[in-house]
């Protein structure tokens, strides 16, 4: 499940939605939102995102921070590694293949060398 997913299905549930109200608001199929909740789709085009603010009655910081989630969602996330330093491009190739693995602890100990979100 992508950051973006979770964020939906809670928002979907806190506003006692059904995953096909919802879906039959939005003009999508049941299965379509499913798989976006799921993170088994790619990042929803913006236009989607709104349409989901609007069917959640989201305010308006609400609505920003879903937007930013769908920006950093992607289940698929590719990384160009051109130009960067050889260590670089080890630890994100071995990153790619090792992620599954790691615990959150793992996760959280690396993000926080990360700078912060703007």
């Amino acid at each position: 499940m992508t950051p973006f997913g979770a964020r939906i299905r809670q928002l979907r549930q806190d506003k006692g939605l059904t995953l096909s109200r919802m879906a039959e608001d939005l003009g999508v199929t049941p299965a379509y939102l499913s798989a976006l909740e799921h993170g088994r789709r790619g990042r929803p085009a913006p236009g989607l995102v709104m349409q989901m603010c609007g069917v959640l009655n989201l305010i308006w910081d609400e609505t920003a921070e879903l937007k930013e989630l769908a920006k950093i969602s992607h289940p698929k996330a590719m990384l160009d590694t051109s130009g960067l330093s050889p260590l670089a491009t080890e630890f994100a190739n071995r990153l790619s293949r090792e992620i599954r693995h790691l615990d959150d602890e793992a996760i959280q100990a690396m993000m926080a060398h990360l700078p912060e979100k703007k």
